[in-house]
């Protein structure tokens, strides 16, 4: 099993890539379920859940071809085409590797009338039902029932007759299953409370170049008109905003200055004003972002939330940064009610963080102390690459595979902007 090895103290500085976004990435690849032409995406990150929706993709009947597949690539070209759906089930094996799996579910129904899907896996961050998903569908006709660890759904005769569906609370998942689903409906389907996040909105802009007819992107209210089909397509992944933001943090709890290139300002609005509040210089300019830091690092407040807030795939990064702020911070996660498992790694590195049910309070301390510390999902692996970069001595992180899920080539891009980092095999 690999481990990162990190020798602390570097501040970062240079330029370092953004890749494609992996929440997008994993929106956009069932998206080639809806269609028996092919559709190429441009801009896919090399991740360990991209991979497996791929393997996942193959086992329903989807032929796929990478460019750029050599390990030095980056930005890859994935081919895919669906001219025949082989099969209607995802099964477990598979499916429990990734929690976004459950992503085919609508696809399958609209393309083929119904669909066997396990229920997921992934993170282990708290209690993430897919109750909203089989609502949403069911308000569009779809008949769904869960038994021995399956979703079972099928549709009407025709297809989905459509219909209006609230969201009861946000659900970046659901809207996506959602709105794949309504695209081949029969007639319109209305989304109200619809989630809004950038990957939402490439997800239907890569729909739109489909022929699909959505009304209302970027907004809380989606309105669907469902076609009869919809053609292939090329489209581009957008930038990872969460890469994008890890490594601003990384910039500024080292005392550095990188260039994100590729980043896009307008997607990250929040993470940029939490980071300016913190004290950290923010210049966006026409290739990227700059970060820039003295090290010097103020306190916050900050509270997770639906885009457009601070997003809960944050947390954690800002935490680590904020383990080296002169002050206590205080975090509050609304989203995910266990989401605070990197606190007892951080204290072992030296941090002072003290958790009340959702609430976090970080006081920050004059030094962190390198240590042996163990990953327990994707972004607290991160906030222990963060606390290592800035500690003294070194740190090693185990589970690494984590980070592989949702970090492209991390090692690389950090030596490339002077971190003393490795990956380590144990054989």
């Amino acid at each position: 099993m690999d481990r990162i090895h990190i020798r602390g103290g570097n501040a970062l500085n240079g330029r370092l890539p953004i890749s494609g976004a992996k929440n997008a990435a994993l929106t956009l690849l069932p998206c080639a379920l809806l269609t028996d032409e092919p559709v190429t995406l441009r801009n896919l990150p090399r991740l360990a859940d991209v991979d497996s929706f791929g393997h996942l993709l193959n086992q329903l009947g989807v032929s796929t071809m990478i460019e750029g597949a050599r390990p030095e690539d980056f930005g890859r070209v994935l081919t895919m085409r669906a001219g025949r759906v082989t099969s209607t089930e995802a099964p477990y094996d598979i499916v429990r590797k990734m929690r976004a799996s459950i992503l085919v579910l609508g696809p399958l129904l609209a393309r083929v009338g119904e669909a066997r899907v396990s229920l997921p896996g992934g993170c282990a961050i708290g209690n993430r039902p897919i109750d909203l998903h089989l609502k949403a569908l069911e308000a569009f006709g779809a008949t769904l029932e869960t038994t021995a660890g399956y979703v079972r759904a099928s549709v009407p005769d025709g297809g989905l007759p459509g219909g209006i569906y609230t969201f009861p609370v946000v659900s970046v998942g659901a809207t996506e299953n959602a709105v794949m689903a309504a695209s081949l409906a029969k007639g319109a389907c209305i989304l109200e409370n619809a989630a809004r996040e950038p990957e939402i909105v490439d997800l239907c802009n890569l729909l739109v170049a489909m022929g699909a007819d959505i009304e209302g992107i970027g907004t809380d209210k989606l309105v669907i008109h469902g076609r009869e089909r919809l053609h292939g397509a090329t489209y581009s992944v957008m930038p990872d905003r969460i890469e994008a933001g890890s490594y601003a943090c990384a910039a500024a709890i080292t005392g550095g200055s990188v260039d994100l290139i590729g980043a896009n300002a307008d997607d990250m609005h929040a993470i940029l004003a939490a980071l300016r509040d913190a004290g950290v210089q923010v210049d966006p300019h026409k290739n990227g972002i700059r970060i820039s830091s003295d090290g010097k690092l103020k306190p916050l407040t900050l509270s997770t939330a639906p885009f457009p807030a601070f997003p809960t795939d944050m947390q954690a990064q800002f935490m680590a940064m904020l383990t080296k702020a002169n002050g206590a911070s205080v975090l509050t996660e609304t989203i995910f009610e266990n989401r605070y498992m990197h606190v007892p790694e951080l204290a072992r590195m030296g941090a002072d963080i003290a958790v009340n049910g959702r609430t976090a309070v970080v006081r920050g301390v004059d030094r962190l102390v390198g240590a042996p510390v163990m990953a327990t999902d994707l972004r607290a692996s991160m906030s222990l690459i963060l606390a290592g970069l800035a500690a003294e001595g070194e740190t090693q992180v185990q589970r690494v595979y984590h980070l592989d899920r949702g970090y492209e080539r991390l090692e690389e891009k950090l030596s490339a902007v002077g971190a003393d980092i490795e990956r380590v095999s144990d054989g």
